[in-house]
């Protein structure tokens, strides 16, 4: 699987504390090896469109979309805010 990511994205990554910086790449590399590593917990969370998320730590997720094999990954933050975001 590909993986792309959005000028919002980077933003948003920007604006992280550097610790979940860290935990960020870590798992994007986690989920570059294997999509499907428990530890990320990669899951789709939308029914209508192809909206996945990716666990980032205890506090913190990913958000993309996956369009053909590529993932846009367009959203990161705290847990809080990506349950207010998904509803």
């Amino acid at each position: 699987m590909k993986s792309q990511a959005t000028a919002q994205f980077w933003e948003l990554y920007t604006s992280l504390p550097r610790r979940v910086q860290q935990q960020a790449r870590k798992a994007y590399q986690m989920w570059k090896e294997n999509p499907r590593h428990p530890g990320v917990q990669f899951k789709r969370v939308d029914d209508e469109e192809p909206v996945y998320s990716a666990r980032v730590s205890d506090a913190y997720r990913a958000v993309g979309i996956l369009e053909g094999d590529t993932v846009i990954w367009y959203w990161i933050g705290s847990h809080d805010e990506y349950e207010r975001l998904l509803r």
